[in-house]
């Protein structure tokens, strides 16, 4: 009896240290269970702003329990080789026709996920102070990227400077589109985005069409600075893309739910104000 008495005790310290070592604490099944979870996104983007957008919804996903990655470039010509190539499971850089040109000239087998902000072109000017300002024959000087003249050319038209042909597909647009030059405005349009901001600063008495990334880092400021812009209607908002059937997985749709989020608008406005303006979400 007494042996079958220690023989049960023996076995339930066994079994009683089994259970210890095998479940662990509460908090240690929680973290577990947690890491277990938890999803790893690969997100490459253009340093400003998009990179540092998506490490001020780092943390808040990590709540959602996406492990968020964000990869920077200052080269934007390499992000779309990177999502084709599986390198990274999103890019981060690239408005709507920029983005469609891009499918259509590579055979991209892309998805917009959805767009997130939109950073207004403008047109800036070192010498002259207004539209009203400008002289017959000026020069308008803009990037060599043929998917940003039709958005350019709309600024102007609504400016009143120049009128599209009727029927002319605005965001595809080019300067052979253009039926009315009220002030017979120069074209110029060879030079790399790169240029822009010292084109800008060297001739004094042209237009120069600066896209938003650009003008940031020269301290330009298109709604303070420019003297015209495209409003907040415009189709060229940045967008997440992703490869086809990618843009329905859940780490995806809580990116960008976490990107329309009230703390990462209101970082976005406090950091940019107006430059960079998150979009609704659709």
């Amino acid at each position: 009896m007494k042996k079958l008495f220690g023989f049960a005790t023996v076995l339930l310290a066994t079994i009683t240290l089994a259970a210890c070592g095998n479940g662990g604490s509460k908090d240690e099944k929680a973290s577990s269970s947690s890491d277990a979870k938890e999803t790893k996104l690969i997100v490459g983007a253009t340093t400003s702003p998009h990179a540092e957008i998506l490490n001020e919804a780092k943390p808040l996903l990590k709540k959602e329990g996406v492990d968020l990655e964000v990869k920077s470039f200052t080269d934007y010509t390499l992000l779309n080789k990177l999502l084709a190539e599986k390198e990274i499971d999103a890019n981060y850089f690239q408005h709507k026709p920029y983005f469609n040109d891009q499918v259509k000239e590579n055979g991209y087998d892309f998805v917009d996920a959805g767009a997130v902000h939109i950073e207004p072109m403008g047109i800036y000017s070192k010498g002259i102070k207004s539209v009203d300002d400008i002289k017959e024959g000026t020069t308008v000087i803009t990037s060599n990227s043929n998917t940003d003249w039709g958005r350019i050319l709309t600024i102007l038209e609504n400016a009143g400077l120049i009128k599209l042909k009727d029927g002319v597909e605005k965001t595809t647009a080019t300067f052979d589109d253009i039926a009315e030059n009220k002030k017979d405005l120069k074209f110029k349009h060879d030079i790399d985005p790169g240029l822009l901001v010292p084109t800008y600063e060297n001739e004094k008495d042209a237009l120069v069409a600066i896209n938003a990334n650009f003008a940031l880092t020269a301290g330009l400021n298109p709604e303070k600075d420019a003297l015209m812009h495209d409003d907040d209607n415009s189709p060229y908002a940045n967008i997440i893309a992703v490869r086809k059937g990618d843009e329905t997985k859940p780490a995806i749709k809580k990116l960008l739910e976490v990107l329309h989020s009230d703390e990462v608008k209101k970082f976005v406005d406090d950091k940019w104000k107006g430059s960079v303006k998150i979009v609704d979400a659709k």
